[in-house]
């Protein structure tokens, strides 16, 4: 697997691929070559340490035509290529799909880019925050009153790069009957329109369009964070019959028979009157106290934590939810783990993010190049 992919879309793809075992090659200009080199933050930094590894790694400064013979030689055997250039990028590069395809037909070519790779905005730049204004998804999150909001997360990148690991699944599983192999496309734009699912429906189905409604769930309720005596808690009381065990729980039985709380429109109608009953009811307990009694009546509900209490959770100590390894010059290091567990091939964190170049002899060696000439190609700037 080529991964000529940087930042966080394409190496979110790669990433999934990589855990469970693909040879990857992360591909990279030498140092001094690409004006947007560190784009994706430092090496040793969080991000490129939790994205980039279990790959090898190795320069070659595509924008030199001596570079495509080595090129020819990785995609001859390669499986699949990931790439994130801006589109028209990849037809200088001669790592469109035509031009791989010719040297070979069964190579799979995941390209992610932010609006698509063709269309009116196809030559726009495009990242994270771009992708959440456009697709919706910022109108949607925040307070009501206090502008768009962005979610906390890339999650326009993130989605990006997973649909593109999906389309290079089922290009390869879809070549085991065709013998060929084909391009798969992801954009950041309407990965973030995919994310917003019931809500994009609303308004395709019956034109209702989405407000802004803070912790609430647009449709459901009470399904809200509310306050409590020490803290936050989240409650998930959809449908009637938690609705029902919730207000036992509460000591609130009454709130069943009102008309405003009748059924889940009403509910969802008179939020600001139930908001305002509940977090009166929950301010009398503790979180942790409500957490054990509501679980033990059948509400679902947890705690809102803060990232380091996220990882200090027992049932997240008991995912493994993180992996450990360990890096040459930052010793034993704690990264996140893969979210999807398999139980004859799971995934492993078995190398860190190497360094840039760190495997560039040992790659060329494999495609059969001499010492003399991968000496030549140092000297040439190639590699």
């Amino acid at each position: 697997m080529l991964d000529l992919s940087r930042v966080r879309a394409g190496p979110t793809c790669v990433r999934q691929l990589a855990d469970f075992g693909a040879d990857v090659i992360k591909i990279e200009s030498p140092p001094g070559v690409d004006p947007n080199e560190g784009m994706g933050g430092p090496r040793h930094g969080p991000d490129m340490q939790n994205l980039h590894r279990n790959k090898r790694a190795m320069t070659l400064n595509l924008k030199l035509p001596e570079s495509r013979a080595v090129l020819e030689r990785l995609v001859k055997t390669a499986d699949v290529l990931v790439e994130n250039y801006r589109p028209d990028v990849k037809f200088r590069l001669g790592i469109d799909f035509e031009s791989l395809e010719k040297i070979n037909p069964r190579i799979v070519l995941a390209s992610i880019s932010g609006f698509g790779q063709d269309g009116p905005y196809r030559e726009r730049p495009g990242f994270d925050q771009i992708a959440q204004g456009m697709s919706g998804l910022m109108s949607v999150t925040g307070t009501p009153g206090q502008g768009p909001m962005r979610t906390g997360a890339a999650i326009a990148d993130i989605a990006a790069g997973l649909f593109a690991a999906l389309g290079v699944m089922t290009a390869l599983l879809e070549r085991e009957t065709s013998g060929k192999g084909q391009w798969v496309q992801s954009s950041l734009l309407q990965s973030g329109i995919a994310l917003l699912d019931f809500q994009a429906a609303r308004y395709l189905m019956e034109g209702d369009v989405p407000p802004q409604v803070g912790n609430d769930h647009p449709t459901s309720m009470p399904t809200s964070a509310y306050p409590t005596a020490d803290g936050y808690l989240n409650i998930g009381a959809a449908g009637e019959g938690i609705w029902k065990r919730l207000c036992a729980a509460l000591g609130r039985q009454d709130l069943v028979a009102l008309e405003e709380f009748k059924d889940n429109k009403s509910r969802a109608k008179n939020r600001a009157r139930l908001n305002q009953i509940l977090g009166e009811a929950f301010r009398k307990q503790t979180t942790g106290e409500w957490v054990v009694a509501l679980n033990q009546a059948g509400v679902p509900c947890g705690p809102i934590y803060r990232v380091d209490e996220v990882f200090a959770d027992p049932q997240v100590a008991h995912l493994e939810a993180t992996a450990q390894v360990t890096h040459a010059k930052l010793g034993s290091i704690r990264i996140l783990s893969q979210a999807v567990k398999l139980s004859r091939t799971p995934s492993k964190v078995v190398a860190p993010t190497p360094e840039v170049g760190e495997h560039t002899e040992e790659i060329l060696r494999e495609l059969e190049y001499n010492q003399k000439e991968i000496d030549a190609m140092r000297q040439k700037g190639i590699v």
